[in-house]
Order: structure tokens, then C-alpha cells, then sequence
């Protein structure tokens, strides 16, 4: 008994390692695109390239967890991002930055999902509930990297690539060293052919609901801050609105979401999560004054915080066969959320100052999308969901 919760902590920590690695890269990109000195048109080619190695490295890590186990993919992930990192930072060429950022992509996005998978196995009662405490740490993460940034290296990017390679070579020896469980066999778990996974209407339904939620979540880290600008309230005020009063709301929702989810089910939750998403970003539209702005947003990023994780529990439920396919599947729909939505954003009018509150109603429309599919669900999914 003592050896087996010895080798569940050390499956926690290792999980928790990942995910904060993964925090940690994440909020890289826009450090590095200033450093790169390029022209907007390479950043965004930069940042695309980065965006299709997760997508590829989500759809084709899932198999290979299933089939290999979850230990291999983490390994592969890790040296990836070590190795990426250490090469990008001695890189002067716009070629080889996009190439190290796309390799940079393919590790992330391994990651991202075998942590998850890992995670989520800690246990499998409570997987959701487990995947929202974890998943704080990708916050915390996400909030050191531009704070060592700016105070610790004085946004020397070549610094900042040498502690992140330092950080995921230390997560991959501790990796390599903790005991995990391999792919699950039988009719429990194990691979599954694709086909019969996107041969299931609720794979597609959690891959929209994910693609409607990373889409509207950056719609609020890229524009709210434009919005706020042209209304007349300060640059700084403006960024440190969505900086301190998204970041915190989504930090704080997944501390208290990680207990609400030990008796409330998941299904409820995110449809609770996606209404509430829906009445916080319209009035999030409507305001004007910057400490109802800052109010607004933080009650915007509780709505937010555990949908992400708490879908990727819904998912590792309703396909306890095939797990980290599901999930891969899903979080590559999530990507592409991320990649399409400012663009959408932008060609309904973005640009435009007076434009921007019309063109921002896509973050209400989202979430009203997402109550929809979650109902859809709520009837579809196990009980357990």
C-alpha cells in the first residue's frame, strides 16, 4: 500500500513538472518574436509554424500513448523542447528560428496531451477534478515566464531559452526515473482504431465545444486589451486589466472548480461554466470603466478556468478505450481555436475601433455555442459525465 501511494505522489509531481513546463513555453513565443527582430509578416509565420507542429504532434501522439504508453511520448516531448530551445537560442536566421519553433510546436503539443493522459490516470473517480488542480500549474507557468523575463534575465531571450532547456532536461530526468504505468490493455483501455473513435458524434461534439472555448479564451487575451485602449482607458491599465484580472480569475476557478468536482458532475459544470461565459463576456462588451472592466474579466476567467481540463476529464470518461486519442483529437480542435480566432476576429472587423465591439460578439456567440453542444452532451455521455 505504502509503495503504491510512493509511486502515485511521484506520478503527481511528474504530471505536475509537465504540465508546468508546458506553462512555461507557452508564454515564450511573444518574448522571443521581439528578440527575432523579424517583420510582422515572419512573426506570424513564426507563430503559424509553432501552431502546426502542435496540431500534428496532437493528432499523432494520442496512437502512440495508447499503443506505447504514456512514458515514451513524455520522454520524446521533453527532448524536443530541451533540444529546440538550446538550438534556437544560438539561431540568427529567420529559417532556422521557424524551424526550432516548429520542433518547439511538436514538443509542446506531445506534451500537453501525454500530461494530461498522465493526470488523468492519478484517478480516474476524480479525473476531472484532478486535471483542474493540475492544470493550475500551466497558469503558473504561464505567469513566470514573462516575470523572469522582464526581472530576472532583462528579456535576454538567449537566457531565457537556456533556462527553459534547463527546466525541461531536469522534467525529463525525473521522468525518465518515476515508475508509470503502461498502455492499458483489454477492453478497459489500449489503442483503438481511429475510425471507430470519429465514428462517435460525441468526439466531434467535445472537439467543437473545445474549438468554440480556446477561440473565445483568446479572443480575450489578443483583443480585450484594444478594446479597453480604445474606450480611453491607458495602454498599461489596459494590459494589466487582462494580465492580472483574467490570469488570476482562471487561477482561482481551477483551485475552487478542482473541489466543486468531487460531488458535482462534470457535464454540469461546464454547462454552468459555458452560461456563465456567456454573461460575462457580453457584459465584459458593455464596459467602459476600467475597475468594472478588471471585475468583469477576473468573473470571465473563473467562468473559463476549468473548461479546458474538465473536458479532457468529460473526454477520458465517455473513452476509456482509446483515451489519448480522444483527448488528442480534441486538443488538436482546441489549437485550431487558437490559430483561427483572431483571424476571425480580425476580418469581421477587428481593426476597426469602431468596429471591434461588433466584431468581439464572437465571444458571446461562442459560449452561447457551447451551452448548446453541452446540453447535446449532458444526454449522450455517461451518467458519470
Amino acid at each position: 500500500m505504502a509503495q503504491n501511494e510512493n509511486n502515485s505522489s511521484r506520478i503527481v509531481f511528474a504530471a505536475i513538472l509537465a504540465i508546468f513546463v508546458y506553462g512555461v513555453i507557452a508564454a515564450m513565443l511573444g518574448v522571443l518574436l521581439a528578440s527575432f527582430n523579424l517583420t510582422p509578416e515572419q512573426n506570424g509565420n513564426i507563430a503559424l509554424a509553432q501552431a502546426i507542429g502542435m496540431i500534428i504532434a496532437s493528432l499523432s501522439a494520442g496512437p502512440i500513448i495508447d499503443n506505447k504508453g504514456k512514458k515514451l511520448a513524455l520522454l520524446t516531448s521533453l527532448a524536443l523542447i530541451a533540444g529546440s530551445l538550446f538550438l534556437l537560442r544560438s539561431s540568427s536566421s529567420y529559417e532556422q528560428q521557424m524551424l526550432w519553433v516548429f520542433v518547439l510546436g511538436l514538443g509542446g503539443g506531445i506534451l500537453v496531451t501525454a500530461a494530461n493522459a498522465l493526470a488523468g490516470d492519478v484517478n480516474e473517480e476524480r479525473r476531472s477534478a484532478t486535471l483542474n488542480f493540475l492544470n493550475l500549474f500551466f497558469g503558473l507557468g504561464g505567469m513566470a515566464t514573462p516575470l523572469i523575463a522582464a526581472n530576472l534575465v532583462n528579456n535576454d531571450a538567449q537566457m531565457l531559452c537556456l533556462l527553459a532547456a534547463v527546466l525541461a532536461a531536469i522534467t525529463l530526468v525525473v521522468h525518465f526515473t518515476t515508475p508509470m504505468p503502461g498502455p492499458k490493455g483489454g477492453a478497459g483501455g489500449g489503442g483503438v482504431a481511429i475510425g471507430e473513435l470519429l465514428a462517435k458524434p460525441a468526439l466531434w461534439l467535445f472537439a467543437g465545444f473545445l474549438f468554440l472555448y480556446v477561440a473565445a479564451e483568446i479572443g480575450v487575451w489578443n483583443w480585450l486589451a484594444q478594446l479597453l485602449q480604445s474606450r480611453g482607458t491607458d495602454a498599461k491599465a489596459a494590459q494589466n486589466i487582462v494580465g492580472s484580472g483574467f490570469a488570476f480569475g482562471i487561477l482561482v476557478g481551477r483551485v475552487v472548480v478542482s473541489r466543486i468536482l468531487i460531488k458535482i458532475p462534470a457535464s454540469l459544470v461546464l454547462l454552468a461554466s459555458a452560461a456563465l461565459m456567456l454573461v460575462t463576456t457580453y457584459i465584459l462588451l458593455q464596459t467602459t470603466d476600467p475597475s468594472m472592466a478588471w471585475g468583469t474579466v477576473f468573473a470571465a476567467g473563473i467562468a473559463m478556468a476549468p473548461v479546458f481540463p474538465t473536458t479532457l476529464g468529460m473526454v477520458g470518461d465517455a473513452f476509456p478505450k482509446g483515451t489519448a486519442t480522444a483527448m488528442g483529437f480534441v486538443i488538436t480542435f482546441g489549437w485550431v481555436g487558437l490559430a483561427v480566432s483572431s483571424r476571425i476576429i480580425g476580418a469581421l472587423g477587428g481593426s476597426d475601433p469602431k468596429q471591434l465591439p461588433t466584431a468581439l460578439m464572437v465571444l458571446p456567440a461562442a459560449s452561447a455555442l457551447m451551452v448548446v453542444i453541452m446540453i447535446v452532451l449532458r444526454a449522450i455521455t455517461p451518467k458519470k459525465a
